[in-house]
């Protein structure tokens, strides 16, 4: 299973839309249950839908949480499904998808997505399994008031000058743990990914699902991640997006490896002070050792529709939330995403993500067992950075695990 439609990258480089389109609700009287994960954007088109059919329904709920990846093949396995609607990105279709828990979308979309262009439409073996309505990358956050008062010429590009940049802001005594970075649970597993791929690495061996990450390159890119951590909050390995967001906030980082769809709430009025909203810059990925790949992976979140429902709910659940992805929508959540709908109008917190996908960062794969190889990072890698392990024998560690994991799921003899 690949991913057919792999347009997203273009998609954020031209931040192209849809038309506008009236909501239609569906079959009155359904149960419409929506999961997701729980950030602006999400909440954005949850609520809008609520809004525009939440009458139109028996009953109309919104569960967001930070744990969705880790319960939503749980909870949609039993028939009926505990949801309708499970809210992916790219790693969790191919999750849900892999234990057939969700349904191709075409004829939904024939009768309720007059508003949906094909840069929206995830298709894969042929059929469109999700409608993305937002894109989404790492990329770097910057205080530029800080690298000023450090010395510092400009915005790091690489993560050489990232580091060097910190160093200057330690040896200043402006901060002694300048930099931030998600790094708890799966997001360990994705700093594998993001320096490995902008070392040029590929985790697995061409054509197959065999381990490719054991490698010099592998070596690479734990040590460029460990130069990171040096500089990182003490607490880093048990940072996620909102200890990550909340450290900028309060003014206690300058350097940061965030998600952008962070950025909005970042710039905005709230939580923090106008120092540091006034200052923070949102730039693109930083590269690595001479490359030219941002440390980065391209994201899209959309809506799928759960198999183990009746076909009543499921239509009433697309209507709604398809219904909720218009112009009007946008123009009230402007800055909560980067939109692939029409009305996004580009402002500063679009700016690090169209750099980062401008610079050619590569998409997230998906492929049945990116999960299997993804799980095997998250669990392997902290033992590098705690200096319990060499980077060879976290390497082998991450091989090993995966390759448990492969076999058990069939993926590999």
């Amino acid at each position: 299973m690949l991913l057919k439609n792999a347009t997203i990258a273009g998609a954020l480089v031209g931040l192209m839309g849809s038309a506008a389109f009236a909501a239609e609700c569906g079959p009155e009287g359904q149960s419409i249950r929506v999961l997701g994960s729980d950030f602006p954007a999400i909440q954005a088109v949850t609520a809008t839908a609520e809004a525009n059919c939440g009458g139109a329904a028996n009953e109309f709920t919104i569960t967001l949480r930070d744990d969705t990846r880790d319960m939503m093949n749980q909870a949609q396995t039993p028939n009926p499904a505990q949801y309708t609607s499970v809210i992916v990105a790219n790693s969790t279709l191919t999750q849900q998808m892999n234990d057939g828990l969700v349904r191709p979308l075409d004829d939904l979309i024939e009768k309720y997505g007059a508003s949906l262009k094909p840069n929206q439409l995830i298709t894969v073996d042929g059929k469109v399994m999700a409608v993305a309505f937002m894109a989404n990358s790492q990329h770097l956050y910057a205080r530029s008031d800080i690298l000023e008062q450090a010395g510092v010429d400009g915005i790091p590009a690489t993560v050489e000058e990232v580091v060097a940049a910190a160093e200057k802001i330690r040896a200043a005594g402006i901060m002694e743990h300048p930099i931030v970075m998600n790094a708890s649970g799966w997001n360990m597993g994705e700093l594998f990914n993001l320096f490995y791929f902008a070392h040029g690495g590929e985790l697995f061996k061409p054509g197959t699902a065999d381990p490719n990450v054991n490698n010099e390159t592998g070596v690479a890119a734990l040590n460029s991640i460990k130069s990171l951590t040096e500089y990182a909050h003490p607490d880093y390995l048990s940072h996620a997006s909102n200890e990550t967001q909340g450290l900028w906030e309060a003014g206690q980082a300058a350097l940061g490896i965030m998600w952008g769809s962070r950025g909005g709430d970042i710039l905005d009025d709230q939580g923090s002070s106008p120092e540091v909203t006034g200052s923070t810059v949102l730039a693109s990925a930083p590269t690595v050792a001479g490359g030219s790949i941002p440390a980065a992976t391209l994201w899209w979140d959309g809506i799928t529709i759960a198999q183990n429902i009746s076909d009543e709910e499921a239509e009433a659940t697309f209507a709604a939330l398809a219904g909720a992805l218009t112009a009007d929508m946008v123009a009230e959540h402007n800055d909560d995403a980067i939109w692939l709908i029409e009305g996004f109008k580009p402002g500063p917190a679009a700016e690090g993500v169209a750099a980062t996908a401008q610079g050619g960062a590569k998409i997230y794969p998906m492929i049945p067992y990116i999960n299997l190889m993804h799980n095997a990072a998250s669990a392997e890698l902290a033992d590098f950075l705690k200096g319990d392990e060499t980077a060879e024998q976290t390497l082998a560690d991450i091989e090993a695990a995966y390759v448990t994991s492969a076999k058990e799921a069939g993926f590999l003899q």
